[in-house]
């Protein structure tokens, strides 16, 4: 006899509406203003729940960041991955991949930079800190599946390689010394950079 489907008690429930209003005042905060500009007060304001009840959701503002940009970063990869399968050169390719990665993290420069370095910087074993570390695992592995077109490229070299473009697009994203850059700036250093190394 089948079990019927457990329904979500009303404590559920409130935590949920919790998490997602504080999702939601971060994510207007954070892109009106930038990380740096917003308080935890503001936040746990907007959201209308008190700061020791957004500390049981987020312990840092880094920690909101990552809850705010990780769903964003893994939609630029989904379209990265979907535009990167209908062109067929290898950097043409990569690039289609890197390009709405890019857009993603400089929507709000600011905060663009901030998730950069808490997603390095974080601690990998705290879940959103891991949450992000897996966005870009998985960015190297598309990014590799392309490499890996030509047959020539090993499995091992295709991770490597992608890898390698990873730490690019950080950097050139992230690097103080391009911060008055534009979005098609920064891909086009990041195209000539990745173009070197994949004539190796």
């Amino acid at each position: 006899m089948p079990v019927a489907p457990r329904s979500v008690g009303r404590r559920e429930r409130n935590k949920q509406e919790k998490f997602d209003r504080i999702v939601a005042a971060a994510t207007e905060l954070f892109a009106e203003h930038g990380i740096d500009e917003v308080t935890t007060q503001q936040i746990a304001d907007k959201a209308d729940i008190g700061t020791g009840t957004l500390f049981l959701y987020a312990k840092t503002k880094g920690e909101l960041l990552l809850l705010v940009q990780n769903a964003k970063y893994a939609e630029a990869l989904e379209q990265g991955r979907a535009d990167a399968e209908t062109v067929p050169g290898a950097l043409d390719a990569v690039m289609a991949i890197v390009r709405p990665i890019v857009e993603c993290n400089r929507t709000q420069i600011d905060n663009g930079r901030t998730y950069l370095r808490e997603m390095v910087f974080g601690d990998p074993e705290e879940p959103r800190h891991g949450a992000a570390l897996a966005i870009v695992a998985q960015a190297e592995e598309a990014i590799a599946a392309v490499l890996r077109r030509d047959e020539r490229v090993t499995q091992g070299d295709a991770a490597t390689l992608a890898h390698i473009v990873s730490a690019v697009m950080f950097l050139s994203t992230a690097a103080s010394v391009n911060i008055a850059l534009s979005i098609e700036e920064i891909v086009q250093d990041i195209r000539g950079q990745v173009d070197v190394l994949l004539r190796r």
